[in-house]
């Protein structure tokens, strides 16, 4: 008498049990990708933080001075000049933690592209994880969500903490809202364009199973969608024109984001700023009443604009982000079914 005896495939992991397990692998395999991030947030929390607590005590002392900016007597030029100094300094560090903001998220990508995946592609690893019960999908589920909440606390402090920092800054040596490596280090958008690294890398890992080849395509692709609506911002909300008679400045904030001026006619016509330039000042007179000019035009983004700007930005990044992960699962189907 035979005995028939059946098999069955093994189960996958329930889905909580599964996405714990990769969870817990995935910070294990990179804890020590996680504590050089942690000391280097760490150390660039402290240095902000530092640079602004002495900004704030040395314009608090030269408030105090009898001594001035404008005021640059003899006996006031040392406290003026190390006011002026401590400014100075004080917004050089404010330029490069912003700058260090905006490379992050290609940094990202190219982790999460390389090391983090294609990595496991590459060396065969991934088998490893998709024989014990933890399902393709499951897996790459994990390789996003541990970044992502780690990205979204981090890098929210990160902001946080640059924005007050910025706010200790002085008015002679402006900060200003709109500089590239300001705006896109405040608001919204550094979470945003954290997790566009996140997604653009691991769908490049997912495509290139090569661990520096896919590095370097994550971050050309993250810097150029960077780039692109950096070149872009200024469209992405109406401007706002002033029209005066007296200069090119009047009528515009001192903080606001001056893209065009020039010069206006009765029509309504716009010159350039160097029309009827470097003349005499009777033929330059004569030049601009023959042309009609009236006043002056400026295109200008008030301060009121930042939040639109980050916003509309944002949500674009966003929106790119969430295509690119569903590619990436839709990659993941085809090729790992």
């Amino acid at each position: 008498m035979s005995t028939i005896t059946t098999t069955t495939p093994p189960r996958s992991a329930p889905s909580g049990l599964a996405l714990r397990a990769g969870a817990r692998v995935l910070l294990r395999q990179h804890r020590a990708a996680l504590q050089i991030a942690g000391a280097l947030a760490l150390a660039g929390i402290v240095v902000l933080v530092g640079f602004a607590l002495r900004a704030a005590q040395v314009a608090d002392t030269f408030a105090a001075d009898p001594c001035s900016a404008a005021n640059v007597g003899l006996e006031c030029s040392q406290p003026v000049r190390n006011y002026l100094d401590s400014m100075s300094q004080f917004s050089t560090v404010l330029g490069y933690g912003g700058l260090a903001l905006i490379v992050l998220p290609g940094l990202i990508a190219a982790f999460v592209a390389g090391p983090m995946i294609a990595r496991e592609f590459e060396s065969g690893t991934y088998r490893v994880s998709w024989t014990q019960s933890v399902s393709p999908a499951h897996w790459f589920v994990a390789k996003l969500a541990v970044p992502a909440v780690v990205l979204l606390a981090g890098v929210s402090v990160l902001t946080a903490v640059y924005a007050w920092s910025r706010s200790q800054s002085s008015t002679e040596y402006p900060v200003n809202w709109y500089e590239r490596p300001v705006f896109g280090a405040l608001g919204t958008m550094p979470v945003a364009y954290a997790l566009l690294g996140l997604a653009l890398g691991a769908l490049t890992g997912l495509l290139i199973h090569r661990t520096v080849p896919a590095m370097a395509v994550a971050v050309l692709a993250t810097g150029a969608v960077a780039v692109t609506l950096t070149t872009v911002r200024s469209a992405l909300w109406p401007l706002r024109t002033a029209i005066n008679t007296a200069s090119a400045g009047n009528g515009v904030d001192a903080d606001s984001w001056v893209l065009g001026t020039g010069r206006i006619t009765a029509d309504g016509s716009r010159l350039p700023m160097e029309t009827c330039w470097q003349r005499p000042h009777a033929e330059e007179v004569r030049c601009l009443a023959d042309h009609h000019v009236t006043g002056f035009w400026v295109d200008h983004h008030p301060a009121s604009h930042f939040w639109p700007l980050q916003l509309v930005e944002t949500g674009i990044v966003l929106v790119l982000a969430a295509a690119a992960v569903a590619l990436a699962f839709r990659v993941l189907r085809r090729r790992h079914a």
